[in-house]
């Protein structure tokens, strides 16, 4: 029994407490990548680009001189639809991170992932007019 073999006990303390270590510098390191991570997306054929960092906040936005042919309130669509698709990119690169680090079955890893999944949801992959038209020249 257990309780009546100090050495047992002993070894049992030592492996939880490497264990606990493992488990507390895995997510550390997650942490660490998930700070890091940014992803970017384009729109309308390439003339509007965006970059999000893990945060979801826009942190650079590109745009071709192709964009003055968009009408205001379509270009703003644009914009907004690529920051969304950007935005998505963060839960694939942080499943990896996860994947690498805590593991996808932790507690942990399922908590981290499945609050990226709901801030950031995939918008419906549909081009914008602007991409379905890049083969006419616009």
């Amino acid at each position: 029994m257990l309780g009546q073999d100090p050495d047992a006990a002993q070894e049992l303390m030592h492996s939880w407490t490497a264990e606990m270590s493992a488990r507390a510098q895995a997510a550390a390191e997650l942490s660490d990548r998930v700070a890091t991570i940014a992803a970017s997306a384009t729109g309308a054929d390439g003339a509007v680009r965006v970059t999000v960092a893990a945060s979801g906040a826009l942190t650079d936005l590109r745009l071709d001189d192709r964009v003055q042919r968009i009408p205001g309130a379509e270009l703003a669509s644009i914009i907004m639809a690529t920051i969304a698709r950007a935005q998505a990119g963060l839960t694939e690169q942080v499943s990896i991170a996860v994947h690498d680090t805590v593991g996808v079955d932790s507690e942990s890893g399922r908590a981290v992932t499945d609050s990226f999944a709901r801030r950031f949801r995939r918008p419906p992959d549909e081009p914008d007019r602007w991409e379905r038209d890049a083969g006419n020249g616009w």
